[in-house]
């Protein structure tokens, strides 16, 4: 139970999977007590998690019970052993959370898009020990969830952490918030040292989803997962269609399937393919590198002859003849895109 984990000693060597699991919204005591009961049955889950202040879009939208919920939030602890984990958006929340002994706090996406709003908050948490994550901001910006980051670290807190929970798009898509997975792979190169875990449920928009996407994720290598429960998910306040009961929740986690994340010494199948793609992706650097010196000549050409370098007849053309290309050979329609697409700006970078 969470008595016996330490939750600063995780950061410091994450091999378990960290679990946070509990209400979007608190709403009463009867019912955050009574998921907090369902979810003491599944030993996975150490944290829990409980939104006291909900920043909604409408302003008749339910906007958290308060002060409140965070009394009945301590009540959890003491009887169920979790750690609790709050999200807080202004130093007010902030001092409300220590004064109820919340153990963790979480920066929710729309305060991070305000680097006004997070200094408040790193200005706020100087000389605190309490652990911190951030999530990622709406917009799909590694450099501002990095900067939040920063500004937390920056204010001499030692136990940070990253909640990946997907990016809004302007496309439709399947999900509430696009994962764009390559964004938390490029802030964990950024910062290797910040454990980053996954909020599987604001990702999905609906349970249907959270199956795939938490095995997604954990095939990804995430270090935790953040899931919303509820003891009656059809009736909660805020986010009904993406939280799930407890028992929903020990069922998913008896689906999922935990792979190794390192490779034995004797898995040399592995290391050659591997090694067959590095050598793959120097050939492909190679040939790059050699049509950018021809867009280049190119470019001179356009300028000595008076002709624009942007033919749009031409790229559409191109374009069209890559993506069926790609498709006949087995690839994703829309990566071959994406692809050329890069390529052809950086060729009229270059002839411009």
């Amino acid at each position: 139970m969470g008595e016996s984990f330490d939750i600063r000693e995780w950061f410091l060597n994450p091999r378990d999977l960290l679990v946070i699991s509990g209400p979007c919204s608190v709403e009463s005591r009867e019912q955050l007590l009574a998921t907090a009961e369902g979810l003491s049955k599944i030993d996975r889950v150490k944290v829990l998690r409980g939104g006291i202040w909900k920043p909604r879009t409408r302003p008749e939208a339910f906007e958290g019970i308060g002060e409140e919920g965070l009394k009945w939030m301590q009540e959890a602890k003491q009887r169920y052993g979790f750690l609790t984990m709050t999200e807080v958006a202004v130093p007010e929340h902030v001092e409300l959370a220590l004064k109820y002994d919340i153990d963790i706090l979480w920066v929710g996406a729309r305060t991070v898009v305000n680097p006004f709003s997070v200094q408040d908050l790193a200005d706020c948490l100087k000389g605190c020990d309490i652990p911190v994550f951030v999530k990622n901001p709406i917009a799909p910006d590694v450099k501002l969830w990095l900067g939040a980051i920063e500004r937390f670290g920056g204010a001499g807190l030692r136990y940070i952490g990253a909640i990946h929970r997907g990016f809004s798009s302007i496309e439709e898509t399947s999900y509430r918030n696009a994962p764009l997975w390559e964004i938390p792979i490029e802030l964990l190169r950024l910062r290797p040292d910040v454990p980053i875990i996954t909020d599987v449920s604001h990702i999905c928009g609906c349970r249907e989803l959270l199956q795939e996407v938490a095995q997604k994720a954990l095939d990804m290598g995430t270090l935790g997962f953040m899931i919303e429960t509820h003891n009656d998910p059809d009736h909660a306040l805020t986010d009904a269609k993406q939280q799930i009961t407890p028992d929903s929740l020990k069922n998913a986690f008896n689906r999922l399937i935990f792979r190794k994340k390192k490779i034995d010494t004797d898995e040399m199948v592995l290391q050659n393919l591997r090694k067959e793609i590095d050598e793959i992706d120097d050939e492909l650097l190679n040939l790059i590198a050699k049509r950018m010196n021809i867009s280049e000549k190119i470019g001179d050409f356009k300028k000595q002859h008076k002709v624009t370098v942007l033919q749009m007849g031409r790229w559409k053309q191109i374009l069209e003849h890559h993506i069926n290309k790609g498709v006949n050979l087995g690839l994703n329609g829309e990566s071959v895109k994406d692809i050329f697409e890069i390529i052809h700006k950086d060729s009229i970078d270059r002839q411009l």
